[in-house]
């Protein structure tokens, strides 16, 4: 992550990234080819008009390369993220003096953040739609199987986790719109579901209808959507384009928190020696106006990733960033009440625990699969292992039976 005290003379006037890279070059050489690439330069010196103080100026070359881009460099009230991008992620990637390069970390100016509203939701608004003390951590599902169910029985699943105390649910990133499960079709008897699950209990539950889709029509759609009951929106951020989550969060009709899906991120973000990070998008999909965004399971779920990127990346959702809210940091992968105390312990209450399997594969069904979700989180909350908690738990005895529970020293 980029030390900025090291740096303080450009925090006002500068875009500053931190760059991984290998060479067969000097580094310096290295460092000098992509601020040039990325700002002023061309392959040949024979160009008239350049100007220099529109060149990134090199402040470091090792062990990381650390770029300032002059703030003029940027066209962020046109250009926004999609321009912004090309300035300090385009060509690099490809420059001959690279064998490789990982995009690490970005330093955004005050004078640029003003540019964006950022989310409208965020942390506290989430929790305050669902009725919940911010001290809990929010406890959701994605319905599964991913696709394949009709609207029924994807209402009738997540009137189930409703039942047991769930907070939310929401599509998977592959279902949109499909013949087997139209989503007004689902959204009409979703929205019935929740509406049942508060009736009968006085609890508040939302789920993320996915809108992915061509730019023209997830506005369209979210709208309709919203028209028929949705109390949530969900967009995959990388496929759809950050341009398409800004025009979303900032348009007045859309008047619903926003789940971000980062689906296809790990063909940028899994190799440590090239590519972008996730804290990278963590800090865009902010700056575009998600109020939600998917951060895995800090190394201990299914999908491939380490504690140390995971809380970079949650850090970039939640340090101070000028007058942008805090989205909330979603943990999902491989979720199940096992990993609940000790994933809590190094993430801290303010998140959502996002369980799939371990919701529909509890052995008693979907609501005990629930049930037991909230009883670790209960249990963290209590300041006690998932196994003493269990003891008198038993929807959370019989998922630790089937799935165990990760200690502390596992991580």
């Amino acid at each position: 992550m980029l030390q900025l005290e090291r740096y303080e003379e450009y925090l006002d006037d500068y875009i500053l990234c931190e760059y991984r890279a290998k060479s067969t070059f000097p580094l310096d050489k290295a460092a000098r080819a992509i601020a040039t690439e990325q700002s002023t330069g061309t392959w040949t010196q024979d160009i008239k008009g350049k100007r220099g103080d529109l060149t990134a100026k090199v402040l470091a070359h090792e062990p990381n390369i650390i770029l300032a881009f002059p703030l003029e460099d940027a066209d962020l009230h046109m250009g926004g993220i999609a321009q912004l991008l090309s300035l300090v992620a385009g060509n690099l990637f490809g420059l001959e003096e690279l064998t490789s390069v990982r995009f690490q970390d970005m330093y955004v100016p005050p004078a640029a953040i003003k540019e964006f509203k950022g989310p409208k939701f965020g942390v506290e608004g989430l929790h305050e739609c669902l009725g919940q003390p911010i001290e809990r951590p929010l406890v959701g599902t994605i319905v599964k199987p991913k696709i394949g169910l009709d609207p029924k029985a994807t209402a009738e699943y997540v009137y189930q986790g409703g039942m047991g105390g769930l907070t939310n649910s929401k599509d998977d990133e592959t279902l949109v719109d499909q013949g087997f499960c139209p989503i007004m079709d689902r959204c009409v008897e979703v929205s019935e579901a929740l509406d049942r699950v508060e009736a009968e209990t006085g609890h508040k539950m939302m789920h993320a209808f996915n809108i992915t889709g061509r730019p023209e029509k997830m506005l369209e759609l979210g709208e309709q959507l919203i028209e028929q009951g949705a109390r949530q929106l969900m967009v995959d951020v990388l496929v759809a384009g950050f341009g398409s989550l800004r025009m979303l969060a900032e348009d007045p009709s859309i008047k619903v928190p926003i789940h971000v899906h980062r689906a296809m991120h790990a063909a940028m973000t899994r190799d440590p020696k090239h590519g972008i990070s996730m804290r990278i998008f963590s800090l865009l999909t902010r700056l575009a106006g998600g109020d939600a965004l998917h951060v895995d399971t800090f190394g201990v779920g299914k999908m491939h990733g380490s504690a140390e990127e995971d809380k970079e990346s949650q850090l970039a959702l939640e340090s101070k960033m000028g007058h942008l809210k805090r989205p909330l940091t979603v943990c999902s992968g491989g979720m199940h009440p096992g990993l609940v105390v000790p994933l809590l312990k190094i993430t801290g209450s303010r998140v959502q625990l996002q369980a799939g399997g371990g919701v529909a594969g509890h052995p008693e069904g979907i609501t005990a699969g629930s049930k037991a979700m909230n009883q670790a989180i209960d249990a963290y909350l209590a300041g006690v292992t998932a196994g003493e908690y269990a003891k008198e738990h038993m929807e959370l005895a019989l998922a630790l039976e089937k799935w165990g529970e990760v200690s502390g020293g596992d991580y």
